[in-house]
């Protein structure tokens, strides 16, 4: 066996270790088994931490897995408190209400970099009456990923890790066998709306679901609802429906 072979297979045991044995805290679900059956126990655990990431210039705004995260907690902070720990002042709490997060239960915390941010998600995640708690942060390693699975299982809390380089530059990947139970992509998709409803749409986001730990991939476009569940699936990735290939026509 190659040395590099070693060492993929020494990462693999590792991140299989990483969350053994964490109790089961429960799940937030989706209310739609299209996801809920992909994942562990029928919904994104709690007690665990999760990473999402954007694409594009989303890695350096976050603008989508910000909104589509404050829509998937906003159950749990309408229960409990929501800590957000961000790198720049630029969340935008009327935006929050208008995702159905109730911006009477956020703590905004700012960090200077992402070792203060760290430091600040593990603390929060290890605070009685804290649901959830967000953090922006560049990449998460081996060691500061175990680090924060241990305070999520310390209370009981679910944390989310959004990647992102807020001032600019290329991110850095994350770990190889990160400790994260999940991992997300998301990204902004066109909103439609209702028939006879001039205007927009709810929000819509295209999510991929790209790793989960005892679980399976998949990818989904997703709509922010007023229903019991925060957001719905609207069609499986690869089934949007498209507009038929017009004949070419031929000109002169």
């Amino acid at each position: 066996m190659s040395r590099e072979a070693r060492l993929q297979t020494a990462r693999a045991r590792l991140a299989a270790v990483l969350t053994d044995g964490a109790p089961d805290r429960g799940v937030l679900a989706f209310g739609d088994p299209r996801v809920d059956d992909l994942l562990p126990g029928g919904g994104l655990a709690l007690g665990r931490w999760h990473e999402v990431a954007g694409e594009g210039m989303e890695l350096e705004t976050a603008a989508a897995p910000g909104a589509f995260l404050a829509a998937l907690v906003a159950p749990l902070a309408r229960k409990a408190t929501v800590v957000w720990v961000m790198r720049r002042d630029d969340l935008y709490a009327p935006g929050l209400s208008g995702l159905g997060f109730p911006a009477q239960g956020l703590i905004q915390v700012k960090a200077r970099d992402d070792t203060q941010a760290l430091a600040a998600l593990e603390d929060a995640l290890g605070c009685a009456g804290v649901a959830a708690a967000i953090g922006e942060i560049e990449a998460v390693d081996l060691v500061a990923g175990r680090r924060l699975q241990l305070a999520c299982e310390r209370r009981g809390a679910v944390g989310f890790v959004i990647r992102r380089r807020p001032f600019g530059g290329a991110v850095r990947r994350p770990a190889s066998g990160s400790a994260a139970a999940t991992r997300w992509t998301i990204a902004p998709a066109p909103s439609e709306p209702a028939p006879g409803d001039p205007g927009l749409g709810a929000p819509r986001w295209r999510v991929a679901l790209d790793r989960c730990r005892g679980g399976r991939a998949g990818a989904w476009i997703m709509e922010k609802t007023d229903d019991a569940y925060p957001l719905r699936v609207v069609a499986n990735l690869g089934d949007r429906q498209l507009a038929p290939p017009q004949p070419l026509r031929l000109v002169g």
